[in-house]
């Protein structure tokens, strides 16, 4: 499908409020479905995200050079000093930064969205492309919380626009051929890569789990295993 702007705004205002209400959770130290990080992690990650995508806005609004984070490593130590913070502070800093996010992009014109930034993999991108990039972020780390959301709790045109996203990126990298469709909305999508494709088919959010890397099957059937995604 073809994402618009007014989508992705959609997207993300939705997928914020749904992570902040899975977090809402007396659990935070249990551990998230990403290795290595409980709950509180991912609470830190999506706090320094909408921070670091305001400095992306700042930099739209005001044409002063902003990077999202000064380091890799600063990302990382801002994500683990995070994960130690008390609950009720992590999640207030959550609710803050979500909010001044959201202020923030309401105060750009039309040719400030038009305003080229760089994100931290260092690609060169119009500020109208930082919705998006929230609403990845919000929308998928919401399932990562484990606590009995899934795909399937997702809009169905952010995961055809998500499984549009993953493809593209995928489609230059390592990995088996591959052709998925979604059984229950017919959409289709052809992933190059090494041998003869593989045919694979299932509901949409199952589809989307896959390729998110969040699911090694589809249909209940092991499926070919994929490289990173982001």
């Amino acid at each position: 499908m073809s994402r618009t702007f007014d989508d992705a705004r959609r997207w993300a205002r939705f997928g914020t409020a749904l992570f902040i209400k899975a977090a809402d959770d007396e659990a935070l130290d249990a551990p998230s479905a990403l290795p290595g990080w409980t709950r509180k992690h991912l609470l830190a990650h999506l706090a320094a995200n909408a921070d670091a995508l305001g400095n992306l806005v700042h930099w739209a609004a005001t044409g002063e050079k902003t990077l999202m984070y000064s380091s890799p490593e600063e990302r990382a130590a801002g994500i683990e000093h995070g994960g130690r913070l008390p609950a009720a502070e992590l999640t207030a800093w959550l609710r803050l930064s979500a909010d001044t996010l959201e202020s923030a992009m309401a105060t750009l014109g039309d040719e400030q969205w038009q305003s080229p930034v760089v994100t931290a993999q260092g690609r060169t991108v119009p500020a109208t492309e930082l919705p998006w990039m929230r609403s990845r972020e919000v929308c998928v780390h919401a399932i990562d919380l484990a606590t009995g959301l899934s795909f399937a709790d997702l809009p169905a045109d952010f995961l055809a626009a998500l499984c549009d996203d993953v493809v593209a990126k995928r489609g230059g990298g390592p990995g088996p051929a591959l052709v998925l469709e979604a059984t229950d909305t017919g959409a289709r999508w052809e992933l190059p890569g090494e041998g003869g494709p593989v045919a694979l088919a299932g509901p949409l959010h199952g589809i989307t789990a896959y390729l998110t890397g969040r699911d090694t099957t589809l249909g209940g059937e092991p499926a070919p295993t994929l490289a990173a995604w982001l």
